[in-house]
C-alpha cells in the first residue's frame, strides 16, 4: 500500500482552501447577477451549487451509515443532522486532517509492518477518507462545477460583456476540474495493488488530457446553444440518456441498495456528458474510441452548421477565437490521451497477475488487496 506524505498532506489542505473559496465565489457570483436583474443566471448557478450539495452528502452519509454500520446510533443521528444541514464534506475533512496528520508527521512508517500495525492501519485510514473526499469532489466537479463553466462561456459568448466576476467563476471552475480529475487519479493509483507512485510527468499528462477534453466540449456545447437553446438541451438529455442506459448496462455494484445504485448510475450518466469514465475497470479501447471520435464528429457538425446557417457569425472575431480554442483543445487533449494510456495508465505496467485480477473484475479480488469502496468506483 501507498503511504500517506507530507506532501499529500499539504495538497489536502491546499484542496480545503480551495473548495471554501470557491463556495465563496459562487454565491458571489449568484449575488452579482442578483444585483444586475439577471435573476435567471443567479437561480441556475445556485441550482447547481443546491443540487451538487444535496448529491454529494446522501453518499457522504450513507457511506458513514455503511462504515459504522452496528455502532452508536447516537453517533449516526448526530452525523445525520450535520449532513441535513449540507456541512457532511466539512466532517470527512476533518477526519482527513486528523488521520492524515497522524500518518505523515507522527507516525514512523515501516514498510515490513503488517495492516494490523498501527502505523499501516493510520496510512490505511487517512488514504481511506481522502479518497471518499476525492470520489464526493469527483460528483461535485461534474454536476456544479464544469456546468457553471459551461454557462459562464455561454454568458461571455452570448452577451460579450466582461466583468471580473465571470472571469473569477471561470477560473475557479478550471482550479476545481483540474484538482479533481488529478486527486481523483491519485486515489486511485493508492488503491489499487502493486502500483508505482503516481509521478509529476503523469499527473500533467493526464490533467491536460482531461482539461483540454472537457473544455474542448464545453465550447462545442456553448456554440450549439448561441444556435438553439431547445437543441442543446435535447442533445444534453440524448447523451445523458446515453449514458445512464450504458451504465445500466454494465450492471455497476457501487452501492449496497438499489435506489442508491441507481442514484449512482444517475450521476455516472451525468458525468459521461462532458467526460468519458470505465465504471467497470476493464478495457475499453474500443468505447473511449467511439465516445471521442463522437465529439469530434459532433464538433466538426457544429462548424459546418454555422457555416451554412450562420455565414455572418463565422466572419466574427469571437467565433473564430472560440473555434480555434475548441479545435485545438480537442486535438491536444486527444494527444494527451494517447499518450497517457500507452505509457502512464495502470495497465501498461502493472504485474500480469495484477492485470489479470483487475479485468477479472469480482472473480479476482479475492487474490488482490483489499481497496475498499473504491474498488467499485468509475475506474479510468
Amino acid at each position: 500500500m501507498m503511504e500517506f506524505t507530507k506532501q499529500n498532506f499539504f495538497f489536502l489542505v491546499g484542496g480545503i482552501i480551495i473548495y471554501v473559496v470557491d463556495i465563496a465565489v459562487d454565491f458571489w457570483v449568484a449575488s452579482k447577477y442578483f444585483c444586475q436583474g439577471q435573476y435567471f443566471w443567479s437561480i441556475l448557478i445556485l441550482c447547481f451549487r443546491g443540487l451538487s450539495s444535496l448529491i454529494t452528502q446522501i453518499f457522504s452519509y450513507e457511506w458513514f451509515k455503511n462504515d459504522w454500520e452496528g455502532t452508536d446510533t447516537a453517533k449516526l443521528k448526530w452525523i445525520f443532522l450535520v449532513h441535513l444541514f449540507q456541512c457532511g464534506i466539512f466532517i470527512r475533512y476533518w477526519f482527513a486532517l486528523k488521520y492524515g496528520c497522524q500518518a505523515a508527521f507522527k507516525q514512523n512508517n515501516s514498510g515490513d509492518a503488517s495492516e494490523t500495525d498501527p502505523p499501516n492501519f493510520i496510512q490505511k485510514q487517512a488514504i481511506d477518507v481522502v479518497t471518499d473526499i476525492n470520489m464526493l469532489r469527483v460528483f461535485k466537479t461534474f454536476l456544479e462545477t464544469t456546468p457553471q463553466l459551461f454557462v459562464q462561456i455561454y454568458i461571455l459568448m452570448e452577451h460579450g460583456k466582461n466583468n471580473f466576476c465571470q472571469y473569477a467563476a471561470i477560473i475557479m471552475s478550471f482550479f476545481g476540474i483540474s484538482i479533481s480529475t488529478v486527486d481523483y487519479q491519485v486515489s486511485l493509483r493508492k488503491s489499487l495493488p502493486d502500483e508505482d507512485e503516481f509521478h509529476d510527468l503523469p499527473k500533467l499528462v493526464y490533467l491536460f488530457y482531461k482539461l483540454l477534453t472537457i473544455t474542448s466540449w464545453i465550447f462545442s456545447i456553448s456554440l450549439i446553444t448561441l444556435l438553439s437553446v431547445r437543441s442543446s438541451v435535447i442533445l444534453l438529455i440524448f447523451l445523458w440518456i446515453c449514458g445512464f442506459s450504458w451504465t445500466m448496462k454494465q450492471h455497476t455494484t457501487f452501492c449496497k441498495s438499489k435506489k442508491m445504485e441507481y442514484l449512482y448510475r444517475t450521476v455516472v450518466g451525468i458525468i459521461l456528458i462532458f467526460t468519458f469514465f470505465n465504471i467497470k475497470g476493464r478495457k475499453t479501447k474500443v468505447c473511449i474510441s467511439i465516445y471521442y471520435a463522437t465529439h469530434t464528429v459532433v464538433t466538426l457538425g457544429i462548424f459546418f452548421v454555422y457555416m451554412f446557417w450562420k455565414p455572418s457569425v463565422v466572419k466574427e472575431i469571437h467565433f473564430t477565437i472560440v473555434s480555434i480554442l475548441t479545435i485545438l483543445s480537442l486535438v491536444l487533449g486527444i494527444i494527451f490521451l494517447v499518450v497517457y494510456y500507452r505509457c502512464f495508465h495502470p495497465t501498461a505496467y502493472c504485474r500480469p497477475q495484477a492485470c489479470s485480477d483487475e479485468a477479472d473484475g469480482e472473480a479476482g479480488q479475492k487474490d488482490r488487496v483489499e481497496t475498499g469502496r473504491f474498488q467499485n468506483f468509475i475506474m479510468q
